[in-house]
């Protein structure tokens, strides 16, 4: 056996996920129950090829709507309604709920994951309210009379378990819980992998190249095997097929796999390749803006361009990783530049994505003996940032951004990218 479960934590945590966010908050607002109405919430409605942000229990169960569709997709049906997303208010509540767990736990003990889920750990609360399962059902009965959201909770022994139960099925019964004993019965089985937290489409592909099929497959797998062709993640996905998290309330669940990264559906098709350019150059600005608050930079830049569906749509996606770690706005860019160049087939572009990862603390870069003025690069990204922190990012643009490829001034005037 590959984990002596006594040695691991058996904590109670709680992962709390309030069913399709945005969609039920513009329900409320709009006097609906979020679990019998029909109502999508797309970016703009003016623009047919608007991308549905969240869609109703309802809108998903019967037309298929879901998050990604497309406006034009929706059927021209009396009883659907579309709104556009409020992220203010979106924020707000869930800034409220967050208070509601602070009734039952201190806020040490609350993980806020993403805007609609969070952990909660409760192992400290058993004596004021009840057994963990108790207490599960005071925070839903609590979300449902006072913000009249509907969630589902999973329990589990880590924050991994928790959501995995959570995905699995917590999301179709409402409370679930698993512990360390189900994993045989309950995480063993599942199949395709992708449907396991943390493994997306192409990592399942290697994965059943490899003959690995399921998790109880990923489980039994040789672990020397899967970190000579996945290195770290290798490990971790060994693991994770047992259960076992060793992370803590805080601290993100796959621990050293923090990136960086921007992605946008641009709002028209880009034929020029000069209007791509500078797309790419203001979404680089803010990869490196992203790293620098955290006072990280990265080895890794992974460039992703989608063609638009006129185009016969496709793409490419690709990576090259640099010697020098770094957060400077220029060298991401030109890196960008050389991948754009070498996979760039001509084709109209409709969305761009830039991540940096191989992620290292900024203090710990050696700069390069070759680059006198390696030093002056960094510190100017860091007094951009202050400038901009203290009178607003408009206060400082790249002309660029100014021209009519640009997006950034207008997307300045959004919340997390969509209308507040």
């Amino acid at each position: 056996m590959a984990a002596d479960y006594s040695q691991l934590p058996n904590d109670k945590i709680l992962c709390v996920d309030i069913k399709s966010f945005y969609a039920s908050c513009s329900a409320v607002m709009l006097g609906l129950d979020p679990l019998t109405c029909y109502l999508a919430v797309v970016g703009e409605k003016e623009r047919p090829g608007s991308v549905v942000l969240a869609a109703s229990p309802k809108m998903k169960k019967e037309f298929g709507i879901k998050t990604g569709s497309r406006l034009f997709e929706i059927p021209k049906d009396p009883r659907i309604q579309i709104a556009e997303p409020n992220m203010s208010t979106y924020l707000r509540v869930s800034t409220e709920i967050t208070k509601l767990f602070n009734r039952y736990v201190p806020m040490e003990a609350i993980h806020v994951y993403s805007v609609d889920e969070s952990f909660i750990k409760v192992d400290g609360a058993f004596l004021l309210w009840g057994d963990v399962r108790e207490i599960a059902e005071k925070i839903k009965d609590d979300m449902e009379r006072e913000f009249q959201l509907p969630c589902a909770i999973g329990i589990g022994p880590n924050m991994l378990m928790a959501k995995l139960c959570l995905d699995l099925e917590a999301k179709k019964k409402g409370i679930s819980e698993w512990t360390y004993q189900d994993i045989p019965t309950k995480l063993w089985p599942i199949s395709p992998l992708k449907k396991m937290w943390g493994i997306g489409s192409r990592l399942e592909k290697k994965l059943n190249r490899m003959g690995i099929f399921s998790v109880g497959q990923l489980a039994r797998f040789d672990l020397e095997k899967l970190e000579t062709k996945f290195g770290v993640m290798g490990n971790q996905l060994y693991y994770h097929a047992w259960g076992v998290d060793l992370s803590t309330l805080g601290a993100p669940i796959l621990k050293g796999q923090i990136s960086f990264g921007k992605s946008q559906i641009l709002l028209r098709d880009y034929k020029e390749e000069e209007e791509i350019k500078h797309v790419l150059l203001e979404m680089c600005e803010e990869v490196a803006r992203r790293a620098r608050t955290q006072k990280k930079a990265g080895r890794t830049i992974s460039l992703g361009v989608g063609y638009s569906h006129e185009d016969s749509g496709g793409g490419f996606n690709r990576s090259k990783t640099v010697v020098e770690p770094t957060n400077v706005t220029m060298d991401i860019y030109r890196i960008c530049l050389q991948l754009f160049h070498e996979n760039y087939i001509g084709k109209t572009v409709r969305q761009l994505s830039i991540t940096l990862s191989n992620v290292v603390d900024d203090q710990n870069v050696q700069l390069s003996l070759f680059e006198p003025n390696g030093w002056k690069k960094r510190k100017i990204g860091y007094v951009v940032d202050h400038i901009r922190q203290k009178y607003g990012y408009n206060a400082l643009l790249r002309a660029i951004s100014y021209t009519d490829a640009g997006t950034a001034l207008q997307r300045s005037h959004l919340i997390g990218g969509h209308k507040g």
